[in-house]
């Protein structure tokens, strides 16, 4: 899902913006020998904004900026500027950068005794990388685009030509095949609610996409909800139902062709092995706040998983147990939306954060910690929010600028027209 259609980094004293500067690219750090256990959040954790709360929180979750942003406003609010002026420089060691309007008003509200030391640890301006190329663009019927992939090879598929690419539609409810002539065709006879994450199952040679009610619309009525095969609705077994009330959204496969959904509105992460017909709990709502970006470790036996606001999770698929990926390098491992493994890398689209960008987290051999870090493209000019894709090769095809602000419960805005959606390549090495 978008990440940040339900899950905003919430502002600090007006509009706040945040980016992850290019001085840390390249760093490396031992790696920490034992993950710790994942604290289970809920709406509840949201709602923390005392003190002492959040304190905890950010001992609990060391590396969400989302938290250190409300740590510091309890922290103003509470009158500890000496804890504040800690939180700015922890900020500013992760390359954050506010917006123009909380430059300004930050040192003025922390008082004269602290404001140039306040002021010195703002960064002005974000560093902006700009590395990908469009590959197509699909025209503004197309509608709320939040997925995409280039169209397999091995994809069984009547119409000729073959299309290009095939993306997910959220308020067509349908995927959208993409052609070179640019123009697109939906398949939008499966009966299905927001489709949003769409993967290749290599196993049995499979188009996967997930349908969910995940933009606040109403559901229609008898709308699937769970997994389906593209080009293979005629066999009623090509349906991999939810469990009641769960909507999924990303999606990946494990290498013998298991598929993982997430739940990032009622919390849940999900699988079914291949041949099943319904999707069973990995771990049930209530260990995660909103899962969105999945990846499978390279040895198989793990998950990764992006809780929105928290950072990022490992679920041992064995025992189920839940633990979470660290690092000693200053990075933020929170605003994950889209996520896939590359080699021994975490490629993340972090639209949480403001400049947005897309990052490469280097694993340890035990996969259980980030020991490296590459910056590959961040604040784009032509980004509204870069959302989620698929992995081609060496390169990410991803959704350049996602639209989710320009519609409401499935609507377009009043006043905000939908725009043509830019389908991008970025290189990966």
């Amino acid at each position: 899902m978008s990440r940040a259609r339900t899950e905003k980094v919430r502002a600090f004293l007006g509009s706040i913006a945040l980016t992850l500067a290019g001085s840390t690219a390249g760093l490396a750090q031992d790696a920490v020998t034992q993950a710790p256990p994942w604290h289970a959040v809920n709406e509840e954790a949201g709602k923390v904004r005392d003190l002492i709360g959040l304190q905890e929180l950010a001992s609990t979750f060391p590396d969400s900026g989302t938290i250190r942003l409300r740590l510091l406003n309890a922290q103003w609010e509470a009158g500890e500027l000496g804890a504040l002026l800690e939180t700015l420089a922890w900020l500013n060691a992760r390359g954050y950068v506010f917006s123009e309007v909380s430059q300004s008003q930050i040192p003025k509200l922390v008082g004269e005794d602290y404001a140039e030391r306040a002021r010195a640890l703002l960064i002005p301006e974000a560093r902006v990388v700009e590395t990908s190329e469009v590959i197509a663009t699909y025209s503004a019927d197309a509608g709320l685009l939040e997925s995409v992939m280039r169209f397999p090879a091995g994809a069984q598929i009547s119409i000729v030509p073959r299309p290009q690419l095939i993306a997910t539609s959220i308020n067509n409810r349908a995927a959208a095949a993409w052609f070179q002539t640019g123009e697109h065709i939906f398949f939008d006879d499966y009966g299905l609610d927001n489709v949003s994450g769409i993967v290749w199952e290599p196993v049995k040679r499979s188009i996967w996409v997930s349908s969910g009610n995940i933009d606040g619309s109403a559901k229609t009525e008898g709308a699937f909800s769970g997994l389906v095969r593209l080009f293979y609705s005629e066999d009623p077994r090509e349906r991999i139902a939810m469990p009641a009330g769960a909507n999924p959204s990303d999606l990946t496969v494990g290498q013998d062709g298991t598929i993982f959904a997430s739940d990032p509105i009622g919390g849940g992460v999900y699988l079914a092995a291949p041949n099943d017909t319904e999707m069973q709990a990995l771990v049930p709502p209530g260990t995660f706040r909103s899962p969105q970006g999945l990846a499978a470790s390279k040895d198989g036996g793990h998950l990764y998983v992006s809780d929105y606001r928290y950072g990022i999770a490992i679920i041992d698929l064995e025992s189920r147990e839940v633990s979470r990926l660290t690092t000693n390098l200053e990075i933020i491992l929170d605003g994950v939306d889209g996520m896939w493994r590359y080699n021994n890398e975490l490629i993340v689209v972090q639209n949480g954060t403001s400049p947005m960008r897309i990052a490469a987290l280097e694993l340890a051999e035990d996969g259980m910690s980030v020991t490296g870090y590459r910056l590959l493209e961040q604040a784009h000019s032509e980004w509204t929010e870069p959302l989620s894709g698929n992995l081609d090769g060496d390169t990410l095809l991803y959704v350049g600028n996602g639209q989710w602000d320009r519609y409401v419960a499935g609507e377009p805005a009043q006043d905000k027209a939908p725009l043509p959606t830019q389908i991008r390549r970025l290189l990966l090495d």
